[in-house]
């Protein structure tokens, strides 16, 4: 008697969990979404860069993770070739600010190599036979006046002899993975050195790390030990807030330059590199400088969007008890032009109870650009149908 009362007693325990369990699904609906970011404007993206009419070019922010490139072709590089051989030099023989680092006197051969450059129109400074020139100069002399003796002495300060010293080049072009990059002198008046927009605008940065080279390529003018002093061919240096790096030219290669200027992000200062090769036109610096100017500051253009409360992106709720989804305070989001296309998302939470007004439902977060993530909220209160009225 006991055992089929306690049968009965299971049976209907089991019965009562089916059916509860049946209708739980049914007791917290969840709310159905539509949201569109249209009404925000938030696809816009501002002016493009300001991408030269010939030859190639780069933008590298190294800060903002930017890294852009227009007709990446291998080509010419002309003096920009002197960033490498500045940066294999302090690889192999560092050193800081207020440092000399090491010194070599010049010789009648090293004196000779100055005369023949001044024949082919090679840009050079004066030397003199048993003149002391130490490391510093010699950076000194090669990213402010550009001088190809002193990539020479400098080379044969670090390595013995050009021959050796073009192999590190490339060693250290290939192991920092300049691909369209390839040495074949010092100085790049040779037109088979030869590199990228792209790739240049990388080694820049690189090299920029050094505060030595940044206070180096940042004087218009240099007193070296004989040739007294010389200035600097980097076009507009010191002007809109250009601080380097390095311009060169030649007839192949064009005018070519690699332009670093700073501009101000939040409470960061950072810095952008605009590269052109190629540009064409006067006395090639010229164009060239004006060129990367014009794409640096079109890169570091700042663009703002105001997205304000109260503005309706969508709706949510149950049936005829719904409510709009409203952007919950007034923000800005602000990018810059190299950062390119802006990338909205909303993310709204599983909504299964009542809601009510005001309540946060979700955000949008914009992926490119300053102002974090702003709130979404419903309009007014909603509630889901009762079971009630679902069964009825």
């Amino acid at each position: 008697m006991f055992a089929r009362f306690a049968s009965l007693v299971l049976g209907a325990v089991v019965a009562v969990a089916l059916i509860v369990g049946m209708q739980i699904p049914l007791l917290h609906p969840v709310a159905s979404e539509h949201v569109s970011l249209a009404d925000l404007h938030l696809n816009e993206t501002g002016q493009p860069l300001a991408w030269p009419s010939v030859g190639s070019a780069a933008v590298v922010i190294p800060a903002l993770g930017v890294q852009r490139s227009w007709h990446n072709s291998v080509q010419p590089i002309a003096s920009l070739t002197k960033l490498m051989t500045a940066y294999v030099a302090l690889k192999r023989l560092p050193l800081a600010l207020g440092e000399t680092g090491p010194c070599l006197t010049v010789s009648s051969q090293d004196v000779s190599t100055y005369e023949e450059m001044k024949v082919t129109d090679q840009s050079s400074v004066a030397v003199e036979a048993g003149e002391s020139l130490c490391e510093l100069d010699l950076l000194n002399g090669l990213l402010v006046h550009s001088a190809s003796n002193y990539a020479v002495l400098l080379a044969n300060m670090v390595a013995g002899n050009v021959t050796s010293f073009v192999a590190l080049m490339n060693e250290t072009a290939a192991s920092l993975g300049l691909r369209g990059t390839h040495y074949a002198d010092v100085s790049g008046f040779s037109d088979l050195s030869v590199s990228t927009a792209l790739d240049q605008g990388r080694l820049a940065a690189l090299l920029m790390r050094s505060p030595l080279v940044r206070a180096i390529v940042a004087q218009s003018t240099v007193t070296l030990p004989y040739a007294g002093s010389v200035g600097s061919f980097t076009p507009d240096l010191g002007v809109d807030n250009v601080i380097g790096v390095k311009s060169g030219r030649t007839a192949q290669a064009g005018g070519c330059d690699v332009m670093a200027m700073t501009f101000v992000d939040g409470t960061s200062t950072r810095i952008a590199y605009a590269v052109v090769l190629g540009q064409q036109g006067g006395d090639l610096l010229g164009p060239a400088g004006e060129a990367a100017l014009a794409l640096d500051q079109s890169a570091t253009t700042e663009h703002t969007i105001l997205v304000n409360r109260g503005t309706v992106v969508g709706r949510v709720g149950w049936g005829a008890s719904r409510a709009n989804v409203v952007v919950g305070r007034t923000a800005s989001f602000s990018w810059w032009t190299a950062k390119a296309t802006l990338r909205a998302s909303v993310h709204l939470r599983r909504i299964s109870s009542a809601l009510r007004a005001g309540e946060v439902v979700g955000y949008v977060r914009v992926a490119g650009a300053r102002g974090g993530r702003v709130p979404l909220i419903a309009s007014r209160a909603a509630s889901p149908p009762s079971l009630w009225q679902r069964l009825t």
